[in-house]
């Protein structure tokens, strides 16, 4: 008997400023896929937001892939439950498509932060990645803080700023308790728009930055010495959740902090240590917040859970729920440093998206 294949549609481009990002991450995800067990659809989402079909682009795969300009415009069809259309020459009649699940490989705002999670439920299709709660409460930093905070997890101090409420220097200084300051926006990722400011007029040109990218920006007292660790959290398909071997990235003297270049264009801009080298007792600790910080969150299928270690002091710093993929991508390292290569690393996660969808369809038909 021959097996059907599970039909995957790949999500990637996007608008946020992780469109690159994104598009470097979809390819490895697509190398990755069993090609005898998955029949994958390719579906590229313009700077503007058009969702446009993509498998033509690609006959061979590179290092990321290519959302076509003139590529035909996908449409996906409320309660279709998979079924989409493509839209062609105005005269030809609309084309259909379906997929059993899909993969949003998206980063940052409207492809991490609920929105496309909204659209997706809306589709009524089962898809990887949290839900639109977990996405949307991990993707706003000064929203995941308050969180933590309140379910007595260790955070940096922190403060939050908009647009229309500025804040000083010195004010901000006084608010986190440190002269030393990182300005981000709240809700990005890939460490794009991210400066530290260690006076007034380095403050100033940071929150030009970061709101540059965002209305609300974080700031937060610079930890110093400090580690960075990060770990891979997997929830399987009946719902029990897994910590991986920890991860260490030691950005170069050059660079200062992990910033954007040190990830994606300096080849040299940070060394990568998986597994990491730390205290059994210490790598346990943060395997065991990384799980509490998934829950408290409302994560599900995926996160990375990045933290600083400075002395004997573990911080929550941020929560990735669709991190990276891409050849340099800590989430995947680290799970193959647990055992699980990426191919089985993808089995789980489709795994687990039919599951939940097939759960939460039953639920609904006994409302």
């Amino acid at each position: 008997m021959i097996r059907e294949k599970i039909r995957v549609a790949i999500l990637f481009g996007g608008r946020s400023a992780e469109h690159d990002v994104s598009r470097a991450s979809a390819a490895n995800v697509v190398r990755s896929l069993d090609a005898g067990r998955y029949a994958v659809t390719l579906i590229g989402i313009t700077h503007e937001g058009r969702w446009v079909l993509a498998d033509a682009a690609h006959d061979a795969i590179g290092s990321a892939l290519t959302v076509p300009a003139d590529g035909p415009e996908i449409v996906l069809l409320p309660a279709g439950r998979g079924r989409a259309l493509i839209i062609g020459d105005a005269a030809a009649s609309p084309r259909e498509l379906a997929f059993d699940v899909v993969f949003p490989v998206l980063h940052g705002p409207n492809g991490e932060d609920g929105t496309m999670q909204g659209a997706l439920e809306l589709a009524d299709v089962a898809y990887v990645g949290a839900r639109v709660m977990g996405s949307a409460a991990a993707m706003d930093k000064d929203v995941a803080k308050r969180l933590l905070r309140d379910a007595g997890l260790p955070i940096v101090p922190f403060v939050t700023m908009t647009d229309a409420a500025p804040i000083s220097y010195a004010d901000a200084a006084a608010a986190v308790g440190s002269s030393e300051l990182f300005v981000k926006p709240a809700n990005l990722g890939s460490s794009v728009g991210i400066s530290k400011a260690g006076n007034a007029a380095a403050f100033e040109a940071a929150c030009r930055l970061a709101l540059r990218f965002d209305r609300k920006i974080l700031i937060e007292r610079c930890i110093a010495p400090v580690r960075e660790i990060e770990c891979a959290v997997l929830e399987h398909a009946d719902g029990t959740v897994a910590a991986s071997e920890l991860g260490e990235i030691v950005p170069a003297d050059s660079h200062g902090f992990y910033s954007y270049e040190a990830k994606y264009t300096d080849a040299k801009g940070a060394s990568l240590h998986v597994p990491a080298q730390i205290e059994p007792a210490l790598a346990e600790r943060i395997r065991k917040l990384a799980v509490q910080v998934f829950g408290v969150l409302c994560c599900e299928s995926l996160a990375r859970v990045d933290v600083f270690v400075s002395g004997g002091e573990v911080y929550v710093n941020e929560v990735n729920t669709l991190p990276g993929f891409t050849n340099i991508s800590m989430y995947p390292k680290m799970w193959e440093a647990t055992g699980l290569p990426q191919p089985a690393l993808m089995d789980r996660l489709i795994a687990h998206a039919l599951a939940r969808h097939a759960k939460i369809r039953q639920l609904a038909s006994q409302r």
